[in-house]
């Protein structure tokens, strides 16, 4: 109870942690947008993709799931300044593991719902091509 009690204050104070660190992390905030234009390549927020995201961001990036609500509004407040392309930019110098992950990440969103759309697909085959990542890369299992 105490403990809760602080974290709200403390959250008052600072804001909230997982939404703080998707603020401060560039490469980070521009992975979770990606992904956002992914649930959102096929004209429809499926509730399939929107676990898959959030199942990512607490799995893969530590994202508390209390957080994600406030991280989701920080990407819509803070998302239309950055394109994809810029996002994507972000990536070409990071090691080539990581931007496997980024392209894993958004197939794992596109296939959530059992259904590939044509925007799905062209939005990650141009994804990878930007990376310089194999299609082959997304379906083999990260070692």
């Amino acid at each position: 109870m105490v403990t809760g009690l602080l974290t709200q204050i403390l959250n008052m104070f600072e804001g909230d942690p997982g939404v703080r660190k998707v603020a401060d992390d560039p490469v980070l905030s521009a992975e979770l947008l990606l992904l956002f234009r992914m649930i959102l390549a096929d004209g429809v927020a499926s509730e399939a993709e929107m676990i898959a995201f959030r199942r990512i961001c607490t799995e893969a990036f530590g994202i508390a799931e209390g957080s994600i609500d406030g991280v989701i509004e920080y990407l819509n407040e803070f998302g239309y300044e950055t394109n994809g392309s810029q996002a994507i930019a972000m990536f070409r110098d990071l090691d080539v593991e990581r931007r496997r992950q980024l392209a894993r990440h958004m197939a794992e969103i596109a296939k959530a719902d059992a259904h590939l759309a044509e925007n799905e697909v062209k939005l990650l085959r141009r994804t990878l091509d930007l990376l310089g990542i194999s299609p082959v890369d997304v379906v083999k299992p990260a070692t």
